[in-house]
């Protein structure tokens, strides 16, 4: 018999409660990792958690602990956007106002 058929076969000997159990448990997670990463335009962990099956595990750490990391990274970017848009408009006003006096 060939070695993987007989891989397959000890799957076939669990319990069809058990089964479907682990089957819940990957697709709940797979949704939600995915779900984050497709909002998080994350192509790459898109791709890696679509065709990697991990039982959840890969899911579990995309979730609460990868994703977690970029996002505070692209808060402290985004602040930092913004405080320059602002200070940027600021400084242009301040110019326009002391033009406007010696004029």
């Amino acid at each position: 018999m060939n070695p993987l058929l007989q891989d397959f076969s000890a799957i076939a000997d669990l319990p069809p409660w058990f089964l479907a159990i682990i089957l819940t448990w990957t697709l709940i997670w797979k949704g939600l990792a995915l779900w984050k990463a497709s909002k998080r335009n994350s192509s790459i962990w898109f791709v890696a958690l679509l065709v990697i099956n991990t039982l959840g595990i890969l899911e579990i750490l995309y979730f609460y602990l990868f994703s977690e990391m970029k996002l505070d990274n692209n808060k402290d970017k985004m602040k930092s956007k913004k405080t320059i848009k602002k200070s940027s408009r600021n400084n242009l006003a301040k110019q326009k106002a002391f033009l406007d006096r010696e004029n």
